[in-house]
């Protein structure tokens, strides 16, 4: 039965269990990040470019908050990928038992405290008096569901630390279509407004919880029983240092993120707008190197954990080879048709010339993130997760930088830059900080 339902990445072919794990990570993250231009394209065209902007203007908010949980569900995976790959199995059930705890209390307080703070961050973001009615709406939806979010985060952890990323993919392929013909019945036939997409974005990521769940009761090693559920301090300390760097590293990026959206909403409601539409884009173009960061996240910690750290420096080259191929592809198309993108979103005349300038810029330069993807996951991997957090602390202050210094004299482009050379700073960071304990370990266990 374990066999079957589990993935053991420390044998075999490098570039084929790579490839493997990859391809369903890939079109998992693709397919929410195809609903998410869907979602943007039936609120911009049914609702206008208002509803758009008032959606699109919480996305930083939303990834500060939801992003944290990510963060934490991500570094938890760590722990369940070490204890897998070493056949630490009783250590797998009880980690896997701490983080329920764990999650549970989390989500309390990030659904009290973003209920809370909601409406002053927004005004606090300079959010325009035309869209901050329906973002409240979507926020205190989006936010009062969290519990649904962070139990998918989980589940879907613990299956990948396991070596399933297939499951996931079920579980969003279903989840995507649902939640396509439930904004499409709650705009156009209940005209429920962007209140109807958030909660269409709630009720599908519970459906994805059913599929997921339904997976993991077929694991048998990861049955748990009530001792499981024993207070285990030392489990809990291993999982919040690996759980929340990550989850700070996402939550910091975002506060650089929310900076740029204040300079923003500062210039108007169509550079909002603008904004909107290029974050969807630079989130749907950057999937592959986020789903082969993933991947490399799985594949390093399972051969961490069973010391075999020649097959993590293949896997690091086969990863970088993937992320290379997707941007010489998605990043000509950014450079070459930004218009044309634009156009799948926008109405205005406005807002669409915006998004021709900005995305170039970021075409040119994705190679960045694509390797700070690898690199980053390689060290969070390696159970070095400070650096990553690190890393992001110096994306948040490259961003502020670049936004204060140039947004006067270089307007909606300088958010551009901002990003670029955000991306570059960190990856500097992470590369360093993964060779140097890549070789090290290489070094000792000759």
């Amino acid at each position: 039965m374990q066999q079957q339902q589990t993935y053991n990445l420390t044998e075999g072919k490098v570039s084929t269990l790579i490839l493997r794990f990859f391809f369903p990570v890939f079109f998992t993250n693709m397919l929410q990040q195809i609903y998410n231009v869907a979602d943007t394209v039936i609120v911009g065209k049914g609702l206008g470019d208002n509803a758009l902007a008032a959606v699109g203007n919480m996305s930083s908010l939303t990834y500060f908050v939801i992003g944290f949980s990510n963060g934490l569900a991500g570094g938890f995976s760590i722990i369940f990928a070490q204890h897998y790959g070493a056949n630490k199995y009783d250590d797998l059930r009880r980690s896997i038992a701490s983080a329920m705890k764990l999650c549970l209390f989390i989500t309390i307080v990030l659904t009290t405290g973003s209920i809370i703070a909601l409406k002053p961050v927004l005004k606090l973001m300079q959010t325009s008096k035309l869209i901050i009615n329906d973002s409240l709406t979507y926020g205190y939806v989006i936010f009062g569901g969290l519990i649904v979010t962070i139990g998918y985060n989980l589940c879907g952890a613990i299956l990948r630390s396991l070596g399933d990323s297939k499951t996931p993919f079920v579980a969003i392929v279903i989840s995507t279509v649902i939640n396509i013909v439930l904004n499409l019945v709650f705009i156009f036939v209940f005209d429920k407004g962007v209140f109807g997409v958030a909660i269409a974005t709630i009720i599908s990521q519970f459906i994805s919880i059913l599929v997921c769940l339904r997976k993991l009761k077929k694991i048998d090693i990861i049955q748990l029983e009530r001792r499981d559920f024993r207070r285990s301090f030392r489990m809990v300390l291993d999982l919040l240092k690996n759980g929340v760097p990550m989850a700070l590293m996402n939550s910091i990026t975002s506060i650089g993120i929310m900076v740029i959206q204040y300079f923003v909403n500062g210039l108007g409601v169509a550079f909002t707008s603008a904004y909107s539409v290029c974050g969807k884009y630079i989130n749907l173009f950057i999937e592959p190197g986020c789903s082969t960061g993933i991947a490399m996240s799985a594949f390093t910690s399972q051969n961490y954990g069973a010391g075999k750290y020649k097959r993590i420096r293949e896997g690091l080259k086969v990863s970088l080879i993937i992320v290379t191929i997707a941007y010489v592809v998605l990043g000509a198309a950014m450079v070459l048709i930004p218009r044309t993108l634009a156009g799948f979103m926008l109405t205005g005349e406005k807002p669409i010339s915006l998004v021709a300038e900005f995305m170039p810029i970021c075409g040119y330069t994705m190679i960045f993130i694509n390797f700070l993807f690898v690199y980053r996951s390689g060290c969070q991997a390696m159970g070095h997760p400070f650096v990553p957090m690190l890393s992001g602390v110096l994306e948040m202050v490259i961003r502020v930088m670049v936004i204060i210094l140039f947004v006067s004299e270089m307007g909606f482009v300088a958010t551009a830059w901002a990003n670029t050379v955000a991306w570059l700073g960190a990856l500097v960071l992470n590369f360093v900080a993964f060779e140097v304990n890549l070789s090290k370990k290489m070094r000792v266990s000759r």
